[in-house]
């Protein structure tokens, strides 16, 4: 008390003043933290019309532990140019019709009292056309034999890539360029391709994909399926990558055949390259 006194009231009262401050921070210090996610959401289920698929939130730090709200987004067969889906924001999702041929995400939202994120999935696997209701007794769905690969039904000329089944694969069979030679003036030309099963039928419904190698020389179309003949046409456009070499002899160009849903590398799916013939002083 006497050393108090002995420093006076100013500075007894710069001292209490002090204490309280260093005091008063201990029993307020901060201990929120804003959500962080760590691991991205997934999405499990078969990807197919009439499928359920559920998110499952992925990893998040945060303090208090964050809530999470959802939304699902339907994009195109890439994974891109993704929008909302009107009423879509459950942990869960039933594929409709109209998403046939596209992939999906869900977008994930972890919000607490210190702030949020967000986190985005992966697409889905390409969403296949929904399992066939009772057939029609002039039209029978033909099952896959034990080769894998259906029978024509009568008076159809072609068997549908989703009754096609390993052991058997696709193949490209047939591959016709119009015109048939690219030159220096050819600034679009198109490929129809033909796709058969490895018993020789016409295959309707398989994903065509294809593109030059190197890349960069002619434009990369629109996945698209075969038709009734197991066919389709694809249109390519110059870029300015062409020619790649200048003594250039061949336009070589991957394809890829697929069924949907399948993944592209594996199931029935096929791969091969293909080439065209060049003539740069034509």
């Amino acid at each position: 008390m006497k050393r108090l006194r002995w420093l006076g009231l100013p500075a007894v009262a710069a001292l209490s003043v002090l204490l309280f401050a260093l005091t008063a921070g201990i029993g307020s210090a901060r201990t929120a933290v804003a959500p962080n996610n760590t691991s991205p959401p997934t999405i499990s289920g078969k990807a197919q019309v009439g499928e359920l698929l559920k998110a499952d939130p992925g990893t998040w730090t945060g303090t208090p532990a964050p809530t999470f709200t959802f939304q699902w987004r339907i994009c195109d067969n890439n994974g891109g140019a993704c929008h909302d889906i009107a009423g879509a924001t459950g942990t869960e999702y039933t594929l409709k019709a109209a998403d046939q041929g596209n992939t999906v995400r869900v977008i994930v939202t972890g919000k607490n009292t210190d702030g949020t994120d967000s986190a985005t999935s992966v697409p889905s696997a390409l969403i296949a056309a929904g399992t066939a209701t009772t057939p029609t007794a002039t039209t029978p769905t033909p099952g896959p034999s034990s080769n894998g690969c259906p029978k024509l039904a009568a008076g159809a000329s072609s068997v549908a890539a989703t009754d096609v089944a390993p052991p058997a694969r696709l193949q490209v069979t047939q591959m016709q360029a119009n015109p048939g030679v690219i030159t220096l003036g050819t600034k679009t030309f198109s490929v129809k391709f033909h796709v058969a099963d490895t018993c020789g039928s016409p295959v309707k419904g398989a994903q065509v994909y294809a593109t030059t190698v190197p890349f960069n020389q002619f434009s990369i179309p629109s996945q698209s399926q075969t038709d009734d003949s197991g066919s389709v046409t694809m249109q390519f456009s110059m870029l300015r990558g062409f020619p790649a070499a200048r003594q250039q002899r061949l336009l070589v160009m991957f394809v890829r055949a697929s069924k949907p849903g399948d993944p592209i590398l594996a199931g029935i799916s096929t791969r091969r390259l293909i080439s065209f013939r060049v003539n740069l002083h034509g």
